[in-house]
């Protein structure tokens, strides 16, 4: 299984991720091809159009993806409106501009500014491109969500949103490029850190707005977000919108063999902090496949015990891996109980939520760890009774653990009116057989 961590450490933005991954080895020239028929004014996007550049970030080099034809910095990090004075950090919105670029001849493109397009122009930009038919289908979707987090929050409809924070060359070609180069990694899962979103507010076409903006706000709906100490917007609506797209789940790097490592640089230039976006390549370590979860507990002494059956249904109906009750004493000598859940870490709110919500607790605390689980499936058997289900437990490819499903064992011993022990005997016996 080959999978994609994303570090976001230092935020996302669409040209950090995809400078990242041409870092981590996508070839640049397969990306112009890919892109090379994404036509603009009837104009092909080209080499002089995007490249490369090696820079450095607080000490870490890294590959700065660069895009000509409109020089507004549309998707790219901005800076918090409270240090918009740059201080010294410097950054300059050049995204028409060709300095530090070896290649002179890029400094004469044309520029082309449309700040504004609608889902449908944006559509018809990805049909000329060279992605997939899959490609395409899913780059579409992206545009969709986008669309969507601007409608919903401007209070206007799907077919007259103009995604003007987004709609520009370099935010599009972040987006399309990134479909393309994700998929040439043929990967089969990626996960993702918790989204450093920096703080301050930031200035918009629309106004000043606190950080993270509304839409990209609304586009981290589900995933692990924290501010960081950097007064800058970090994670941009295109990093966001392609994060959450692409993340299966959200935790600490998984366990693999690591094959690429990849930096992708930001527009600024931080003094003790390097703003990248890394990206590690490797394949899944089988012999130890781990996630990441949280642990949530809260003590209680003082709530009628006939609510914790309904409180374990609740919180696993919420998604919870497990929940258990554990007999505790308390202060004043007083018998307790310790409400312990289990989670993903995306579900640690509404969990907590539920408890707070259902019992007379006034605090939880948490925890996130790491856990192990072998591969699992079911096994169907045949019985003289019926069907049952064998749950399969393996390392490695190795059959570590087999049991009959209970509840398939006790249905056919309530109708034939054996003993459910002779039923499990014989689920096994039919297992073992197959087996062998």
């Amino acid at each position: 299984m080959k999978v994609l961590y994303l570090d976001c450490f230092s935020g996302a933005a669409g040209d950090m991720l995809l400078g990242a991954l041409v870092d981590a080895g996508v070839p640049l020239g397969d990306l112009r091809d890919a892109l090379g028929s994404l036509a603009v004014d009837d104009d092909g996007v080209g080499g002089d159009t995007v490249w490369t550049e090696r820079v450095n970030r607080a000490g870490v080099t890294a590959t700065k993806l660069c895009v000509r034809g409109e020089d507004e910095p549309h998707a790219r990090q901005r800076p918090a409106d409270d240090s918009h004075r740059q201080g010294d950090h410097g950054h300059r919105h050049e995204h028409g501009h060709a300095h530090d670029h070896e290649q002179s001849h890029v400094a004469t493109a044309t520029r082309h500014v449309h700040a504004h397009r609608s889902l449908r122009e944006i559509g018809r930009l990805v049909d000329r491109s060279a992605l997939s038919a899959e490609g395409k289908a899913r780059a579409k979707d992206l545009f969709g969500r986008l669309g969507e987090a601007e409608a919903a929050i401007h209070g206007t409809s799907l077919e007259d949103v103009h995604l003007h924070e987004v709609g520009a060359l370099d935010s599009i070609i972040d987006i399309v490029g990134t479909v393309f180069a994700l998929e040439s990694l043929r990967l089969d899962r990626i996960v993702s850190s918790p989204l450093n979103v920096g703080s301050g507010t930031v200035r918009s076409a629309h106004g000043l707005y606190p950080v993270p903006a509304p839409a990209t706000a609304r586009l981290l709906r589900g995933a692990p977000i924290y501010a960081g100490a950097q007064q800058a917007e970090l994670v941009t609506p295109t990093g966001a919108l392609l994060v959450t797209g692409y993340a299966h789940s959200y935790g600490p790097v998984p366990a693999m063999r690591l094959d690429a490592v990849g930096y992708g640089a930001g527009s600024r230039d931080f003094r003790d902090t390097p703003n990248v976006l890394r990206v590690l390549v490797g394949e899944a370590d089988g012999a130890a496949p781990a996630h990441a979860v949280v642990v949530i507990e809260a003590e209680i002494d003082d709530m009628n015990p006939q609510i914790f059956g309904l409180l374990m249904d609740r919180l696993l109906a919420d998604g919870a891996l497990d929940v258990y009750y554990t007999p505790i004493q308390m202060k004043k000598n007083r018998p307790g109980t310790l409400v312990t859940a289990i989670a993903s870490p995306g579900l640690r709110e509404k969990v907590t939520s539920t408890i707070f919500r259902e019992t007379t607790t006034i605090g939880v605390r948490y925890r996130e760890m790491t856990r192990e689980c072998l591969d699992r499936e079911a096994v169907i058997v045949e019985t003289s009774g019926g069907s049952v289900r064998i749950k399969v437990a393996r390392r490695g490819g190795e059959i570590l653990n087999a049991a009959p499903e209970f509840d398939d064992c006790a249905r056919i011993a309530t109708d034939t009116g054996r003993p459910v022990k002779d039923v499990q005997a014989a689920a096994m016996k039919a297992f073992l057989d197959r087996r062998s």
